[in-house]
């Protein structure tokens, strides 16, 4: 397993790769890697011949008063992860190398990222899709891996793909968590041990949500207020949001019905954290 730090590299790398006639899988991360991190690894070592992996800790998708200067990082620890779940490349690139001087040209997306995260972190996904679409160029792969955590993230991506006609298959993996309940992430480790016991409000809550819809619940309305409800019966929990939407465009909805995401945003004391679940009703 390699680490390089230059588009060249990468590039060269891949390109051999192609010579060999080998699948080439690409899995997007800004390090600190968990279990989640490491299903999408492995998920696209059982689908391909070849996996990169970035770690980067994207500046531009970090608003001015967000955690870019605290974000954890441990590329020792990345390259141990990376190679356990069967990883052969990580592009570990300094933010020279992705933005060269005067940069100026950026992804922009509409309609899936005016609600959740996006309403309330207004650069957040132009810096998202921008990397993305920088790490596709680079590395031409076949397949690219998200997960379900970053529910809106996937949403917005498999549309530029489409619209933008990147020649990408995008490979959704469901949502990794703890055996409590909580969603695996890297800002978990920003948690104290009384917040981590009060961060598992945000699965419970969900739980509840959720066994709503499948008791036959299609009011969004009575979805979100039971899911707040359960959210503000914790102290140290601020809601963010509570939201029903169509999961291809990310819209509020009034009824559930076809594929729906359940997404919430909650603050733990200073810790922003999301969760959320999908259903599919009919």
């Amino acid at each position: 397993m390699q680490v390089v730090k230059t588009v060249k590299e990468v590039r060269d790398i891949v390109a051999e790769w192609r010579s060999q006639g080998l699948t080439v899988g690409l899995v997007p991360t800004m390090g600190y890697l968990h279990e989640g991190h490491q299903s999408l690894i492995r998920k696209s070592a059982e689908q391909n011949d070849r996996t990169v992996v970035s770690v980067f800790v994207n500046p531009i998708q970090f608003g001015p008063t967000e955690d870019l200067d605290s974000y954890p990082r441990d590329l020792e620890r990345d390259k141990k992860a990376v190679e356990e779940a069967g990883g052969n490349l990580i592009f570990h690139p300094e933010p020279s190398e992705m933005y060269p001087g005067h940069f100026t040209s950026f992804i922009d997306t509409t309609e899936t990222t005016e609600l959740l995260c996006g309403a309330v972190r207004p650069i957040h996904f132009r810096g998202v899709c921008t990397v993305v679409g920088k790490l596709f160029n680079i590395v031409t792969p076949d397949r690219a891996y998200f997960g379900q955590k970053d529910a809106q993230q996937l949403a917005t991506i498999r549309r530029f793909v489409r619209d933008l006609n990147f020649g990408i298959e995008i490979v959704a993996c469901p949502i990794v968590r703890e055996e409590d309940g909580l969603a695996k992430s890297s800002r978990n480790t920003y948690l104290n041990a009384e917040e981590r016991k009060a961060a598992l409000v945000l699965s419970q809550s969900l739980k509840i949500g959720k066994e709503l819809i499948e008791n036959g619940e299609r009011d969004s309305k009575v979805v979100i207020e039971t899911i707040k409800t359960a959210l503000e019966k914790e102290p140290l929990a601020r809601v963010d949001y509570v939201e029903v939407v169509d999961f291809e465009n990310i819209q509020r909805v009034d009824k559930i019905h076809g594929e729906t995401l359940v997404a919430i945003a909650v603050y733990i004391a200073k810790t922003r954290l999301i969760d959320n679940f999908i259903v599919d009703v009919r």
